[in-house]
């Protein structure tokens, strides 16, 4: 291969990306997975009151959920192809209320191509309980 492949993502990569990123480091994420095997990326997001459909339900309001489901695709096919990429197309579907300290985002890259990329995300309760379901596309080349 030539010279200019493309470094793949790892967890201290994708932690400084979030960190220099004002958006993301405020979600606070925590990267608890990054598979390039699998092809699987896995992050948790605490509640902060910002997050909150109303204040001392510790329910998550559903902007948030949708912000950790893009950024959990995005680095899915991210950490591939060495950092942040475009967002063509996002479906979310909210099965239930997200309740607890913090959810959890789990994405799977499901195809690759040339122009995009499709990820699954699964996003979870602090119980364990599927809350939303996420489908994006991805430009799967950085910028």
């Amino acid at each position: 291969m030539s010279g200019s492949e493309v470094k793949k993502l790892q967890k201290p990569d994708i932690e400084a990306i979030f960190a220099r990123s004002p958006f993301i480091n405020f979600m606070n994420l925590e990267v608890l997975r990054v598979d390039h095997d699998k092809s699987e990326f896995a992050v948790r997001m605490p509640l902060r009151p910002e997050y909150e459909r109303r204040e001392g339900t510790q329910q998550f309001h559903g902007g948030a959920i949708a912000a950790l489901i893009d950024v959990v695709g995005d680095f899915a096919i991210g950490m591939m192809v060495g950092g942040g990429v475009p967002t063509m197309n996002l479906r979310i579907d909210y099965l239930r209320p997200g309740v607890g300290a913090f959810l959890e985002g789990v994405a799977v890259v499901r195809k690759t191509g040339r122009t995009s990329a499709v990820i699954d995300i699964d996003i979870f309760s602090e119980d364990r309980k599927l809350v939303a379901i996420g489908r994006g596309t991805y430009v799967p080349i950085t910028g």
